[in-house]
């Protein structure tokens, strides 16, 4: 009975093997290949142009945002040059006033809250520069006492004072030096750097390439450490001025807040202590007598000769007209120091205005060669520009760029970076990421998402200057009012109203989600810019207003260039020759008649002229007045939103963006970093 079961069952099963499937032929092979080579060229390609378009985007707001603070240098140059009269006298503080503020004792008041019990005295040492390392690479607990911080400014702008506007930098005791590029308030990596390349001495000096405050967190951190290595070691560290060691970029990019939040007590006289060391800051550096190291660049009239006579202590702020003493103000070497503060290069031959940026000049190869030929240098290093590699190369090899933040606009989003010169001024750069720990946990997909929520959010932020006037421009193209208008429209109503220069057809899947290919539901572009995340981010930042009104220094300028007379009052007749150049650079809906009459208006004893006081009561009246209404409409829209919800995309890209630019601040670790050297190829 087994047996015949055994044979029942071998006879039902076929054991006989299956044939492999033929191998593909060559053709199939290299169909199959190419297919894949499609896929992942195609995959590459969507990348790269997701990354240039974020980039874009950062870059694009970034240099609009810095128009408008170049548009206060072209309102006091205009006012100036239509009133000569008022042109020679004081504009910004007294000279007997400074002079006493660098002399005066380190009377600070105590701060609320813990401060550091770390002594810091002179001369500073070695010691000391270990001890404020380790003190502000912490995330709590890493405030100085006040006394320490003004001792060390002050220190520092006394002995800035003494140096040369242009600093001779050599390698002939050291063999090498290395130069860093913009920090803006990135203490972690200015760690990074000092970690990896060493401490300042006298066989490893430094130049430091300006812009160490703004848009960083820990640009007070950053510019006291770069000051105490500076006087523990004078002779190895070379401190640059940039366009944002400026009390006015300041105001609008956050330092200021920034000194208010660490030193709430103390931070008006350390702002001013703080203005000292920009004013006596060198505007530059010659390294061998062979490369020029500045901050922005250079123009078709800019002369090394004139830059090394100039009296740069006249320059408290770069953006408002200098301390001139009753003298006449020089517009020429003002002019030459604003080009290499805010210039950049570019590809094509020539010297025109830099129209990004709203100051400063375009220096193609050609303006690049008449200048090294005439003061016989080798090439320019510059920083001013974010690079995704942290460096780059222009004009035959000639401006080389570097930039030493990285993570700039978002976590992952560009690499900082050194350079090392030897000898014979052969650069070698050292790129790096800080906090590399944290992209290292994320995938790629993950990485690219912060970088482009980071975006999304800047560029949400910036639109809401223009909310109204882009709903206005959309609801023309929507006459039946169906919320709907074509891609094409809602194309041109976002770059005639932001005027941003942006890619907006890309973007319209991210900034009008939940739309098909052909039209597009605004209403989901008001609702994003509407959510609370954008709200939020909104008001943690400074506009230019704000700036202005919180700058009292920028607007007795103003009082002073257009009282004419010097009497210290401003009559009718002085404010209507002001009020064609007002109009011009501030464009509003007012008449000339309608702006003479909110002159008068200024007058509030009614005595037919209007004083200081009564001028800046005015704008303190006018700013509480368009906050109310600023605060009333986002009062309004939120109702609006609360009665109708915003659709799942908007609801869901909201939550995206508030998700992915969260940042979890830690301690510093210096160590925690992605570092490599490159040796680029000899020009």
């Amino acid at each position: 009975m087994l047996k015949h079961f055994s044979t029942h069952l071998m006879g039902c099963i076929n054991l006989k093997k299956k044939k492999p499937p033929p191998p593909p032929d060559a053709a199939t092979t290299i169909r199959a290949a190419i297919f894949i080579q499609k896929w992942y060229r195609r995959h590459q390609a969507r990348r790269e142009m997701m990354r240039r378009c974020n980039w874009q985007i950062f870059q694009n707001l970034e240099y609009a945002s810095e128009q408008d603070q170049a548009e206060l240098y072209k309102f006091f140059n205009d006012l100036i040059k239509h009133m000569p009269q008022a042109a020679g006298r004081k504009n910004q503080h007294h000279g007997e006033s400074i002079i006493s503020l660098l002399d005066e004792k380190d009377d600070m008041m105590d701060e609320l809250g813990d401060t550091v019990n770390a002594k810091i005295e002179m001369p500073i040492r070695k010691s000391h520069i270990d001890l404020l390392i380790d003190v502000f690479r912490k995330k709590r607990g890493n405030r100085l006492h006040p006394k320490y911080v003004a001792l060390i400014l002050r220190e520092g702008a006394k002995s800035l004072k003494q140096l040369p506007n242009i600093s001779m930098v050599s390698t002939a005791v050291s063999q090498q030096v290395t130069v860093c590029g913009d920090l803006h308030g990135k203490l972690d990596d200015l760690l990074v750097v000092l970690h990896k390349n060493g401490l300042p001495s006298s066989s490893n000096p430094y130049v430091f390439n300006g812009d160490f405050v703004d848009r960083g967190k820990r640009g007070l951190e950053v510019l006291l450490l770069l000051l105490s290595l500076y006087l523990a070691f004078p002779q190895a560290v070379f401190l640059n001025r940039g366009n944002h060691e400026d009390s006015v970029m300041n105001a609008r990019y956050g330092f200021i807040r920034e000194v208010e939040g660490k030193y709430p007590r103390n931070h008006k006289r350390l702002l001013a202590i703080i203005d000292e060391v920009y004013r006596w800051l060198p505007l530059g550096s010659v390294l061998n007598s062979r490369v020029l190291i500045v901050h922005g660049g250079i123009s078709d009239n800019t002369s090394l000769d004139l830059i090394k006579s100039i009296d740069r202590g006249k320059y408290v702020s770069i953006l408002r007209p200098p301390l001139t003493d009753g003298e006449p103000l020089d517009k020429t070497e003002w002019q030459q120091i604003f080009d290499i503060m805010w210039s950049d290069p570019q590809t094509v031959m020539g010297c025109v205005p830099n129209t990004l940026r709203g100051a400063g000049v375009w220096f193609g190869p050609d303006v690049t060669e008449n200048f090294l030929q005439r003061h016989r240098l080798s090439y320019v290093i510059r920083s001013h520009e974010c690079k995704p590699n942290g460096h780059e190369f222009m004009h035959d090899n000639k401006v080389i760029t570097i930039f030493s933040a990285s993570n700039y606009y978002a976590i992952g989003s560009n690499k900082g970076a050194y350079i090392r010169l030897n000898n014979q001024l052969m650069p070698h750069f050292v790129q790096y990421i800080s906090a590399a720990s944290q992209s290292k946990r994320l995938s790629f997909k993950q990485r690219m998402g912060m970088v482009e929520s980071s975006a999304l959010k800047e560029l949400a932020v910036k639109m809401r200057d223009y909310r109204d006037e882009l709903e206005d421009e959309f609801k023309k193209f929507d006459p039946d009012n169906t919320g709907c208008i074509t891609i094409t429209n809602w194309c041109y109503v976002m770059e005639k109203v932001t005027k941003l220069g942006l890619p907006w057809r890309l973007l319209r899947d991210k900034l009008a989600p939940g739309t098909d290919s052909h039209m597009v539901n605004y209403y989901t572009t008001l609702d994003l810019l509407d959510t609370d995340v954008i709200l939020e981010a909104e008001a943690d930042g400074t506009s230019v207003m704000d700036a202005l009104y919180a700058n009292k220094a920028s607007l007795v300028a103003i009082f002073n260039i257009i009282d004419a007379d010097d009497s210290g009052e401003i009559t009718l007749d002085e404010f209507e020759t002001a009020i064609d150049l007002l109009t011009a650079h501030m464009p509003g809906a007012y008449s000339k008649e309608e702006m003479l009459e909110k002159c008068r208006m200024m007058d509030l004893n009614g005595d037919g002229k209007v004083d200081l006081n009564e001028f800046l009561e005015a704008f303190r009246l006018s700013d509480v007045q368009r906050k109310q209404q600023q605060d009333e409409n986002t009062r309004r829209r939120s109702e609006v939103r609360a009665s109708t919800k915003p659709s799942d995309p908007v609801t869901e890209l909201a939550d995206r963006i508030s998700r992915n630019t969260v940042i979890v601040e830690q301690d510093i670790d210096p160590s925690d970093c992605e570092a490599k050297v490159i040796k680029p190829n000899k020009a």
